[in-house]
């Protein structure tokens, strides 16, 4: 089993996303310690990049903000190495296909290895063409985490069949953000994966409140925050530890009543 299924064993995993070096790299060493301490399962990691185009304008900024204080895939790495050193909780990184390319897939790979990351999402990776990833990502042993959009049922089963970590279960159409109602049938997309599959769901995209956590967490097996946390630390700069922490705490707790 890997170490992100091992996430999911006998409880709802709840996954936070946080951009990497936003507001600065410093800070993001201390959020990754934080979120693990008030029970973060996995952690989700974004390489900040100028064309996100999966992400809604939170993340947008985000990205903007660690670009702009110098935050690199170098540093990053060498920050993670650092942090996971300290860390029991599994890592992935969300990025995109033009980042990896550009530093080097065998060189990103042996160096998301030496930092101790489990896995990578990739949103602007079509399922049909991830043999551009899946071969370098298994020689390194990284997982390669797939997206299941509310599409077509046959291509949700084809999804789950070669599924590796766990399936990143998108709640609609469109590029992250807060919204206030998730309309998506989600456990009928849970319905299909468990059809083709046992490997762990988890939503993602627009939940911001516990109530919505523990909605779609009872659903499937765990669900993924981002926007709601990236504000946080946009509104609280290198303040954010703290408020952070608390929300993250009062997520997980939500997730333990189910």
């Amino acid at each position: 089993m890997s170490r992100i299924a091992e996430a999911f064993q006998n409880k709802k995993a709840f996954i936070p996303f946080i951009t990497g070096g936003d507001p600065d790299l410093e800070t993001t060493e201390k959020l990754l310690a934080a979120m693990e301490e008030a029970g973060a399962d996995l952690i989700e990691v974004g390489i900040p990049f100028s064309d996100p185009i999966a992400e809604g304008p939170v993340i947008q900024e985000a990205d903007a903000r660690a670009l702009n204080a110098g935050c690199t895939i170098d540093r990053l790495f060498d920050m993670l190495k650092r942090a996971k050193a300290k860390s029991s909780i599994p890592m992935v990184f969300m990025t995109y296909v033009n980042p990896i390319y550009t530093y080097g897939k065998e060189k990103f790979m042996k160096r998301c290895v030496e930092a101790g990351m489990d896995g990578i999402i990739v949103p602007d990776l079509p399922f049909e063409e991830k043999e551009e990833l899946s071969g370098v990502c298994r020689t390194y042993g990284i997982d390669l985490i797939s997206l299941v959009a509310p599409t077509s049922h046959e291509r949700i089963t084809r999804i789950a069949k070669e599924a590796e970590g766990f399936l990143y279960l998108v709640s609609f159409l469109g590029v992250t953000g807060v919204r206030n109602e998730i309309t998506t049938d989600i456990g009928e997309m849970v319905r299909l994966v468990r059809e083709a599959s046992d490997i762990p769901c988890a939503v993602g995209f627009g939940i911001s409140t516990p109530a919505q956590a523990a909605k779609m967490a009872a659903l499937s097996d765990g669900a993924i925050v981002g926007s709601a946390i990236v504000r946080m630390v946009g509104a609280y700069g290198r303040d954010c530890v703290e408020p952070v922490y608390q929300y993250v705490k009062q997520m997980k707790a939500a997730l333990e009543e189910l």
